[in-house]
């Protein structure tokens, strides 16, 4: 059985403690696990799956706001010691701090790749010289300049989904409807409104 098939079957054994949110666990519920259903998990097997599901994201959440520990029947046992909730609080900042890093080195490395295609379609210097003044292997060329293009039609095509965005108003009302017109009323064009006899 996988990590994966023994949380389905634990969820499916114990649904109040693991279908549904994610609860911080009692201490030692492995042996509770094995005590109630034995035989049915192996002890490498659990130790696995505990290793994964406490070191989730949503577990951290879960234990950085609890008060309690829960059991098997997702009964309260036990109160949640306070060092655990801020070991959890500063793993989370750590998690956080390295996703903002990771995202600011993408941009970062997405921008480098933009200002190389647009060097690169403006160069007078040869193929060679080229890529030693920018410290790119001949080899590494082709493939950065190929993600720069599909990045820069990503990068179009976002831009004119903002542009094409509805104009402001009321949602759902169309650019040709007066602010107080009913949806199915319409406002003649000028040229469309009848004439009616003139009383002056």
């Amino acid at each position: 059985m996988s990590p994966a098939a023994c949380a389905q079957a634990l969820k499916a054994q114990f649904p109040a403690l693991f279908d549904g949110p994610v609860k911080p666990l009692k201490l030692r519920i492995q042996a509770d696990i094995q005590e109630r259903a034995p035989g049915q998990f192996s002890k490498q097997l659990l130790s696995a799956f505990l290793r994964r599901y406490t070191g989730g994201t949503a577990y951290l959440i879960a234990l950085s706001k609890a008060k309690h520990r829960f059991d098997l029947d997702g009964q309260p046992a036990g109160e949640l010691a306070d060092e655990h909730r801020e070991a959890a609080i500063t793993e989370l900042a750590r998690r956080r701090s390295l996703n903002e890093e990771r995202r600011e080195l993408e941009l970062q490395q997405r921008r480098n790749r933009a200002g190389l295609l647009h060097d690169f379609q403006i160069t007078t210097l040869t193929r060679a010289n080229f890529c030693a003044l920018k410290g790119v292997a001949d080899e590494e060329l082709d493939g950065l300049l190929e993600i720069a293009k599909q990045e820069a039609i990503e990068d179009q095509a976002r831009r004119a989904n903002r542009s094409e965005g509805r104009p402001e108003g009321r949602p759902g009302q169309r650019p040709d409807q007066r602010p107080n017109q009913r949806p199915g009323d319409r406002r003649p064009a000028r040229g469309d409104r009848p004439r009616g006899p003139r009383t002056a």
